[in-house]
């Protein structure tokens, strides 16, 4: 059954955020080691490119960790490919004629329409939007463990139990 609503974020962007919701945080989140993954072999060049430009900062952010290899290198692969069919679309242009006469769109357009949904979706997981950046509040290049204090007073002063 399809869950209803906003997705749930994770604590490290809401704590980012200043948690702007004021509900009392889930401190019971499984927390993964704050450390990048591994760039996997088999990414494109240009998405091994953009996996070495954002890594060092997402993890300095708390926000990718080994567990995320996969969704990272989702938006890479994307952002690979999108690039590849913008490329193609400034090279040849987004219309052709066919041979019968008609003009007809080049692939490319929706391909790239098609990437470019996927690291947008993407993008807001790792907080890589002006709109998620802008929701971020708190100096997140010094907090690499949510401090146990920091939670209570986020959450409001409610304790969990």
């Amino acid at each position: 059954m399809a869950q209803k609503g906003r997705k749930p974020k994770p604590i490290a962007l809401k704590i980012l955020e200043g948690n702007p919701g004021k509900r009392q945080l889930n401190t019971n989140e499984p927390t993964p080691v704050k450390k990048a993954p591994k760039c996997p072999s088999w990414l494109d060049t240009e998405a091994k490119k953009e996996w070495r430009r954002l890594t060092k900062q997402l993890e300095d952010l708390g926000l990718l960790t080994t567990v995320d290899m996969a969704a990272f290198a989702g938006y890479c692969q994307a952002y690979a490919r999108w690039k590849e069919a913008e490329e193609f679309i400034s090279k040849h242009g987004t219309i052709v004629k066919t041979p019968s006469g008609y003009w007809q769109q080049v692939p490319q357009v929706s391909i790239a329409q098609t990437y470019l949904k996927i690291m947008n979706k993407l993008c807001e997981q790792f907080g890589l939007t002006p709109s998620a950046r802008s929701r971020i509040v708190a100096d997140a290049g010094q907090q690499n463990e949510a401090d146990p204090m920091e939670l209570i007073l986020l959450s409001g002063g409610k304790k969990s139990v």
